[in-house]
């Protein structure tokens, strides 16, 4: 499950147990929205309550990075797992953006903040 919540220029989103293509999809038709009426936006992922995610989510994540490899400015993940970590890194290869990992989310947001 996952909760989104939008400011300008910003998409949040935290993720609670397992992330599934559906909530992939949300969060898709979500960022869409804003790129098209705001342009760049910045990500806010809150990662630490995540359980596991599907393997069809992770193949739409790349071909969403893919096709949006310029509408994003900064991207904040907030996550324990070092496997998180490495494919939030590994994720960068595909978009321009400036890519971070934080385990505490007032220093994620901070980060945002400051870049805005």
């Amino acid at each position: 499950m996952i909760v989104v919540d939008h400011q300008s220029n910003r998409v949040n989103v935290s993720v609670f147990g397992e992330f599934t293509l559906a909530d992939y999809k949300e969060f898709e038709e979500v960022v869409n929205y804003k790129v098209k009426f705001e342009g760049a936006v910045d990500l806010f992922f809150d990662l630490r309550q995540m359980a596991d995610f599907t393997l069809d989510l992770a193949w739409e994540e790349i071909k969403f990075s893919r096709a949006h490899a310029h509408d994003f400015n900064r991207i904040a993940v907030v996550t324990d797992s070092q496997w998180v970590t490495w494919s939030a890194w590994l994720s960068q290869t595909f978009v321009d953006a400036d890519v971070e990992v934080f385990s505490e989310a007032d220093e994620a947001k901070a980060w945002l903040e400051a870049g805005a």
